[in-house]
C-alpha cells in the first residue's frame, strides 16, 4: 500500500525544503505527499502533492486530527516561538494519535532535556516524552542552531557590524537548513526501523566560537565584523527595548548561555551518514546563500 507521508510548516524554511525534497522523489518512492498547511495561498506548489488546511493550527486538535487522516508518516515541524508553544505541541501529537499516524517524524532541538540551560529546549524534550509516550514508531532529529541565523545575530554599527552576546568562548555546531533537510526527507522515505526510537543529532561540521562566526561573515559579506561579549545583565538590558516579553527575551539571552555553557558544541556526522554528502560549513552556506546577509552589504 502506498504511504501518505504528511508534512507539517510546509509554507516555512525547513518544511518547504523537506516538501520540495519528497516532491522530486516521488516517481521513485512508494509514497504520496500532503502538506498539511494553515494558509493554502501560501502553500509550494508542488508535482504530486496535495494540500490540506488547518486554519487553526496545532491549538486546533479537532482540526488537526480531520487533517491527518489516512496519514502514514507525518513530519512534525514544532511551532513558532509562543508562550503555549508546548501546549500546541502536546495538542498536535495527541490529534497525530487520534488520526491514526503510524510514525511520527519531529524537529527537536540539540541536547533537549528537562533542564537544559536553553529554555524554550526543555519544551522539545517535553515533546519527545509526550511523542515517544503514544508508542508510536518515531525518530527525533535534534537539530543544532541554523547556519541561516549567524547573519541575524549581527547588527550593523556603522561600517562594521557587532555580534552582542553572553556566549563567551562557547562553540556551536552550526547547520545549514539545507542539510536539515536533506536529512528530514532521507529519513522520512525510509520505511525500514533503522531510524525508529533514534534521536539523532543534526549538526553542522565544525563548532564556532561566536568570534569565529563573526570573522566569517567579514569574509562572506566584505563587512567587518567582530563579537562583543556581553553580561547576562547587558544582554537583558539591550534586548529589553524590542518590546518582546521576557519569556521571549529569556529565550534568547539563554541560548546564548548554553552556548557558554557548551552545549551546543556537539559535531555528529549525522548528515554524510544518512544523505551521503558532507555537511555545509557556515561559510559555505553563506557563499550559497547570499540573500541571508544582504542587510549587512557594506
Amino acid at each position: 500500500m502506498t504511504r501518505l507521508i504528511a508534512i507539517t510548516g510546509a509554507t516555512g524554511a525547513v518544511g518547504r525544503r523537506v516538501a520540495e525534497r519528497i516532491a522530486a522523489r516521488l516517481d521513485t518512492e512508494d509514497a504520496r505527499l500532503r502538506l498539511v498547511v494553515r494558509d493554502a495561498a501560501r502553500a509550494p506548489e508542488l508535482p504530486g502533492a496535495e494540500v490540506t488546511r488547518f486554519p487553526g493550527g496545532y491549538s486546533d486538535g479537532p482540526g488537526l486530527t480531520q487533517a491527518l487522516r489516512g496519514v502514514h508518516t507525518l513530519y512534525l515541524v514544532s511551532a513558532a516561538e509562543a508562550e503555549d508553544r508546548l501546549h500546541q505541541h502536546l495538542t498536535a501529537v495527541r490529534a497525530a494519535a487520534d488520526a491514526g499516524v503510524e510514525r511520527i517524524v519531529y524537529t527537536s532541538f540539540l541536547g533537549a532535556s528537562p533542564d537544559a540551560v536553553f529554555t524554550l529546549v526543555r519544551q522539545h524534550y517535553a515533546t519527545e516524552q509526550a511523542v515517544a509516550a503514544t508508542g508510536i514508531r518515531h525518530t527525533f532529529l535534534r537539530h543544532s542552531m541554523y547556519a541561516d541565523f549567524v547573519p541575524f545575530f549581527a547588527t550593523p554599527d556603522g561600517g562594521r557590524a557587532v555580534i552582542a552576546a553572553p556566549a563567551g568562548d562557547g562553540r556551536t555546531s552550526f547547520v545549514s537548513r539545507d542539510d536539515l533537510a536533506d536529512v528530514g526527507a532521507a529519513v522520512l522515505v525510509d520505511d525500514s526501523a533503522r531510524y525508529d526510537g533514534q534521536a539523532l543529532d543534526v549538526t553542522g561540521p565544525e563548532a564556532l566560537t561566536m568570534a569565529e562566526a563573526a570573522a566569517a561573515l567579514t569574509e562572506i559579506t566584505g563587512r567587518p565584523t567582530e563579537y562583543r561579549d556581553e553580561t547576562v545583565e547587558e544582554a537583558w538590558a539591550s534586548r529589553r527595548p524590542s518590546g518582546h516579553p521576557d519569556w521571549e527575551i529569556e529565550g534568547w539571552v539563554t541560548s546564548y548561555l548554553a552556548i557558554r555553557a557548551g552545549e551546543l558544541a556537539t559535531v555528529s556526522d549525522v548528515v554524510p551518514r544518512v544523505t551521503g554528502h558532507p555537511a555545509l560549513t557556515v561559510a559555505e552556506h553563506l557563499r550559497r546563500h547570499p540573500e541571508d546577509w544582504a542587510h549587512l552589504r557594506p
